[in-house]
This record gives structure tokens, C-alpha cells and sequence, in this order.
């Protein structure tokens, strides 16, 4: 493991994308130990595709479009359900004094299914961490999976961090109820642009 896989890893985690948006909707919405069901789910959906990387099975989506599309238009439905589902009373944004077992398993469930239906996350995976396996290494599997395992721990960390800060807002927000309004549209707006460009984007 180098200092430059450290890095590059830490900057991708660090961007904000679905998973951070639907990491922070949680915190903001019902807390931080809620928005660690989020984080932890999250990083559960990146298992898929670092499997994937590992054996090749990532070069399936790369080479067939038909598999490409097939899981790309499945990630966007869910994109736009995740959309909805914040926008509809009762959703992601509504406010849980105790959440119970059931919403914290759907929690980690829509946590997990962000990152399994996208392709581009296996994509990413099969041109990223061979670029960290020396050529020398004869039998490359056991690196790259603790690779990915470390990437997945910086992913639950960073996420946590999130989840964290948004809690910390959670009271402010909360007691302006136009804000709240306004976090759920807004929320609901990037999902749904989220859901658009990853329909018309190429591989």
C-alpha cells in the first residue's frame, strides 16, 4: 500500500456523490446514529464492485452494453425513487424521534443498493486498483482486496464524518420547518439530476 493510494482514495471518497447526499439526508433528518446505518450501508454496496474488480467481472460491464445499460437504467429508477421517497411525507427526510430495527435495516438497504446499482462504481474499481498492484506481484487477488477493504474503511470513516456534521445541524434545521423544506427539494432536485445524468452518460 503506498502514500499515493492513500491519497488518490481519500479524494475520491471525499467528493461528494449519492452516497454522501443520502449520508447527510439521514444525519439531518434522523440523526447521527441513523446516519451511521446510512455510512455503513454505503460501504456495504461498494463490496459488489470491488468483488467484481477483483475477479473481472467488472470487464463484463465494460465490454458488454447491454449489461451496462441493463444496470445503469436500473440505477437510475432507483435514483429517482431515492428522489421521490425524500419529496413524499414519510421519506428519507422525515424526522424519526427513535427509528426503529425495521427503518434502520431500509436505512442500511438503500444505503447499500446507491452504490450496488451504479455500473460506474465497478467501472472505477477495474481501472483503479490495478494501477496500485506492482507487476511483480505474482498472485495480485490478496492485494487488491485488502486495496478495496481499505478503501471501503476510508469510505465508512469519511462517511461517518458527514453523517456527524449534518447532525449537528440536525436542531437548527429542524426547528425552521421552511428550511427543511427547502433541504427535502433540494435534496430530492440532486438525486433526480443524479438519475438524469447517469441515464444520458456513456461508460
Amino acid at each position: 500500500m503506498s502514500l499515493e493510494f492513500l491519497l488518490t482514495s481519500l479524494v475520491v471518497v471525499l467528493l461528494p456523490g449519492t452516497g454522501v447526499l443520502y449520508t447527510l439526508a439521514i444525519g439531518l433528518s434522523r440523526g447521527f446514529k441513523m446516519s451511521v446505518m446510512a455510512a455503513f450501508g454505503c460501504t456495504l454496496g461498494i463490496i459488489p464492485a470491488a468483488l467484481a474488480s477483483v475477479v473481472g467481472l467488472a470487464a463484463i460491464l465494460h465490454t458488454s452494453a447491454l449489461a451496462f445499460q441493463l444496470i445503469k437504467y436500473a440505477g437510475v429508477a432507483y435514483l429517482f425513487y431515492m428522489a421521490w421517497g425524500i419529496l413524499r411525507e414519510g421519506g428519507a427526510l422525515d424526522v424519526e424521534k427513535a427509528p426503529d430495527v425495521k427503518s434502520a435495516r431500509k436505512t442500511i438497504r438503500d444505503g447499500a443498493l446507491l452504490n450496488v446499482l451504479n455500473p460506474k462504481l465497478s467501472l472505477f474499481f477495474l481501472a483503479f486498483l490495478p494501477q496500485f498492484v506492482p507487476a511483480s506481484v505474482a498472485n495480485p487477488t490478496p492485494l487488491m482486496l485488502s486495496l478495496a477493504a481499505i478503501f471501503m474503511g476510508m469510505t465508512f470513516i469519511v462517511f461517518v464524518g458527514y453523517g456527524a456534521c449534518a447532525s449537528l445541524a440536525r436542531d437548527f434545521v429542524l426547528s425552521r420547518p421552511n428550511v427543511l423544506l427547502w433541504l427535502r427539494r433540494g435534496f430530492a432536485g440532486t438525486f433526480g439530476f443524479l438519475g438524469l445524468k447517469l441515464a444520458f452518460s456513456d461508460r
